[in-house]
């Protein structure tokens, strides 16, 4: 059969060529080899699966840690680490009141401000014509 592109095929019975006219899915007969490895019929094999790679975890070091102190600090009691960020923030606290004492100290006494003026504010002139 040779169709109007220009492309000839070679039926091997008049059923296929039958069929191929009717422009029946080769994929939906079922004795078709397409139709076949489309639902994975009569195949001999059992292929193994592909198995997927894991990401494995490490145990590093990080900026200003080394691994010896993180491991130290995870197996801290709770207690222990609840103190010390209890400690760690009275210190903050205490610092931060000295920086305001000191800054409240050497605060120099600012000159009284001038009062604003206001400005002349332009008023707009109306618009001569119509509109565009």
């Amino acid at each position: 059969m040779i169709k109007a592109d220009g492309k000839v095929f070679h039926f091997l019975s008049s059923k296929t060529e039958a069929l191929s006219m009717k422009k029946y899915n080769p994929r939906k007969v079922r004795w078709t080899v397409l139709y076949r490895r489309k639902h994975k019929k009569g195949i001999q094999e059992e292929t193994a699966k592909k198995r997927t790679r894991r990401a494995q975890k490490f145990q590093r070091a990080i900026t200003g840690a080394s691994l010896s102190d993180i491991l130290a600090k995870r197996n801290q009691k709770p207690e222990v680490r609840k103190a010390q960020r209890d400690q760690a923030v009275r210190a903050a606290k205490a610092k931060k009141q000295a920086d305001k004492v000191t800054k409240k100290s050497t605060q120099k006494p600012q000159a009284k401000k001038m009062e604003k003026t206001s400005k002349a504010v332009k008023t707009k002139t109306a618009r001569v014509g119509g509109k565009r």
